[in-house]
């Protein structure tokens, strides 16, 4: 029996209205909250970036790009650059390579790779805070593990490497009051505390690999682990990288916790790990400077927005399965 489709019965433009009346009134409340909570607060930090505006003053001046020329002219601001970036540079693909081997290793252990989430994520579960304090003791140049450790190389055939025989000569640095090592230390504890989470994502990500595109792979000639990574794995981990790398990056300009654990009054040794995060709070909330404060917020801003747009572009246009 033939089936007739019957016509689509046009809506009436009342019904139509009150639809779009429905719509509006259940999305205003998340509307109204998100302009309140994130809009306005980027708005008033932009407002007063052009100002010498302190809390407690009974006025301000009007400044201009004064405080953003001294972000770009003053040796203090051009550390705070360096640390910066010297940062996010480090860690975010040294995280993002481990956190993918990581990943790798313990999807193809089974039921005994469930032991290895549970290590490598322990860092991830724990308070930073606390675990910068427990590195402060592991570093002591004294009574530290770290140096301990090292020490028990000296007399032995690990002399023959310059950093060990410096080392054993002169002592092992002082890995937190030592400016040329500051920013380095930090980074490992970033890199250490990160790359779980890394691996947890991309372990997400490898169980949505269908098993079929390695037996046609294999069938094409990837008869090699490589091949298969190459051909098939890393392809089809394109949107996972992308959200990976996005996170690692956001993640890597907001570290705060581990710079005030070590050096609460000065972001490191001669300002060698004076990152933006903790230069903002050492403005805006120690120095009750918010004028400069807020011009350095709006950088901040301005820098995750390029980097996250850049990533999606690069990342974005591999082949997605």
């Amino acid at each position: 029996m033939a089936v007739i489709d019957s016509p689509a019965i046009p809506r009436k433009p009342a019904q139509v209205n009150r639809q779009a009346c429905t719509a509006w009134g259940l999305a205003g409340p998340a509307l109204a909250l998100m302009f309140l909570i994130l809009l306005v607060p980027v708005f008033v930090a932009g407002v007063l970036s052009f100002s010498n505006y302190s809390l407690g003053n009974s006025g301000f001046d009007w400044v201009g790009v004064q405080n953003y020329e001294r972000l770009f002219t003053r040796s203090t601001y051009e550390k705070m650059f360096i640390a910066t970036f010297t940062y996010v540079v480090t860690v975010v693909p040294i995280s993002v390579g481990l956190g993918l081997g990581a990943a790798l290793l313990v999807h193809s252990l089974g039921r005994i790779g469930d032991i290895y989430k549970t290590v490598y994520f322990l860092p991830v579960m724990a308070t930073l805070l606390a675990m910068a304090i427990a590195w402060e003791f592991m570093l002591h140049p004294t009574i530290g593990m770290v140096n301990r450790t090292l020490e028990m190389a000296c007399g032995t055939w690990f002399e023959v490497i310059p950093f060990f025989a410096k080392g054993c000569a002169d002592g092992f640095p002082l890995w937190l009051g030592d400016r040329d090592h500051a920013i380095w230390v930090v980074c490992f504890i970033g890199i250490w505390q990160g790359f779980g989470f890394n691996m947890v994502l991309y372990l997400a990500g490898l169980t949505s690999v269908h098993r079929e595109l390695y037996h046609a792979a294999e069938m094409d000639g990837a008869k090699s682990a490589w091949e298969r990574f190459r051909l098939v794995t890393w392809p089809a981990l394109g949107p996972t990288t992308v959200f990976v790398v996005t996170i690692s990056c956001i993640r890597a300009f907001q570290v705060f916790d581990t710079i005030e654990a070590f050096w609460p009054q000065g972001g490191g040794p001669n300002k060698s790990a004076y990152v933006m995060m903790f230069a903002i709070f050492e403005k805006g909330i120690q120095q009750n400077l918010i004028g400069i404060g807020s011009a350095i917020t709006m950088l901040f801003l301005l820098f995750v927005m390029f980097l996250t747009l850049i990533q999606r572009w690069l990342v974005e246009r591999k082949v997605h399965y």
